[in-house]
C-alpha cells in the first residue's frame, strides 16, 4: 500500500510539473513571442549569445539615446560595437527580429522642428537600415535592423508622430517586404503622453507595454491592459512587459505569471507576447525560459 501510494504521489507530481510547464489551459491565444532588451549591461554577453539562447524571438538593441540636435549617440553600455553587425545578421538568420530602440532613460533627444524630424529620419534610415547615402557612418556596418522602437521617456512628445510617418514612408519603395517596422515601448498608464500622438498614426505593428516601475499599474494592471488592447484593435500586437529580476518594481514570480496573467492577456485578439526587461537580469534568473513556453 505504501509503495502504491508513493507511486501515485510521484505520478501526480510529474503531472503537475508537466502541466505547469506546458502553460495554462485557459490560455488560447498563445503566440510563442518573447522580446528582450539587449545593450544595457556589458556583462550580459553578446547579442549573438542572446539569440542563441533559444528563448527570444525579438531582440531590441538599446539605446540610441542622443538625436535631434545635429549629434547622435549610441549607448550600448561598453559593448564592442564592431561585433554587433555580425551578431545582427546571425540573429536574423535564426528568424529573430532585431530592432533599434531610440530614446531611453538618459541622454539628450528631442526634435523641435520638422527640419529636425527630417534629419533624424534620414539618419536612422541611412545609418541603421537600408539607406545608402554616402558619408553616413554605419555603426553596424552593412547589417541593418528590422525596424525602430520608440522608447520616449524624456522631453517633449512633439513631432514623434511625424517621425513615424517619415520612417514609414521609406517602405513605399518596396513591394515584397517592409524594411521599416515601427514599435513602441510606452509606460503602462494609458495613454503614455510621450508616444500618444505617434501611436495614433496607426503605423506601429508592435507595442511593448512596460507593466513595471509603476506601483499604480502593479495594482490595476488588468484595467490598463484592457485599455491598451481596446485602443488598437488588431492594427498592433500588444506585448506584456515584465522585468526579469525580482529586484525591480513590478516583478511577477513565474507561478503568478502562469496562473494570474497569462490566462488573462491571451484572451485579447491582439495579444502579441511577453517582453522581458532586460538581457542581463534574464541571464541571471532564466525568466525567459518560462516565458517562451507560455507566451
Amino acid at each position: 500500500m505504501a509503495l502504491a501510494h508513493s507511486r501515485s504521489a510521484s505520478l501526480l507530481f510529474l503531472l503537475a510539473v508537466t502541466t505547469f510547464l506546458a502553460g495554462p489551459a485557459a490560455a488560447t491565444g498563445k503566440t510563442g513571442q518573447v522580446a528582450v532588451f539587449w545593450g544595457r549591461n556589458k556583462n550580459e554577453g553578446s547579442l549573438r549569445e542572446a539569440c542563441d539562447s533559444g528563448t527570444y524571438t525579438i531582440a531590441i538593441i538599446s539605446f540610441l539615446d542622443g538625436f535631434g540636435h545635429g549629434n547622435h549617440h549610441l549607448d550600448l553600455s561598453g559593448h564592442d560595437i564592431s561585433r554587433v553587425g555580425a551578431d545582427i545578421k546571425h540573429c536574423q538568420s535564426k528568424s529573430i527580429l532585431v530592432f533599434l530602440s531610440t530614446g531611453g532613460f538618459g541622454g539628450k533627444y528631442f526634435m523641435p522642428s520638422p527640419r529636425a524630424v527630417e534629419a533624424v529620419a534620414d539618419y536612422l534610415w541611412n545609418a541603421f537600415m537600408l539607406g545608402t547615402r554616402k558619408g553616413v557612418y554605419r555603426p553596424f556596418g552593412d547589417a541593418y535592423v528590422d525596424g525602430i522602437d520608440f522608447f520616449v521617456e524624456n522631453g517633449s512628445p512633439d513631432n514623434y508622430d511625424e517621425l513615424a510617418r517619415r520612417l514609414w514612408n521609406y517602405n513605399k519603395g518596396f513591394r515584397a517586404r517592409t524594411p521599416v517596422q515601427l514599435t513602441a515601448t510606452p509606460r503602462c498608464g494609458f495613454p503614455d503622453r510621450h508616444v500618444e500622438r505617434a501611436l495614433a498614426t496607426g503605423l506601429f505593428t508592435r507595442i511593448f507595454v512596460r507593466f513595471y516601475d509603476d506601483p499604480h499599474c502593479a495594482a490595476d494592471w488588468q484595467q490598463e491592459w484592457d485599455r491598451w488592447t481596446a485602443a488598437f484593435g488588431t492594427s498592433a500586437q500588444i506585448y506584456f512587459g515584465l522585468p526579469a529580476s525580482e529586484k525591480k518594481v513590478g516583478y511577477v514570480y513565474p507561478k503568478n505569471l502562469y496562473y494570474g496573467i497569462i490566462p488573462v492577456v491571451q484572451k485579447a485578439a491582439n495579444y502579441g507576447g511577453i517582453m522581458v526587461w532586460e538581457r542581463f537580469d534574464d541571464k541571471q534568473t532564466g525568466y525567459s525560459s518560462y516565458a517562451i513556453q507560455w507566451a
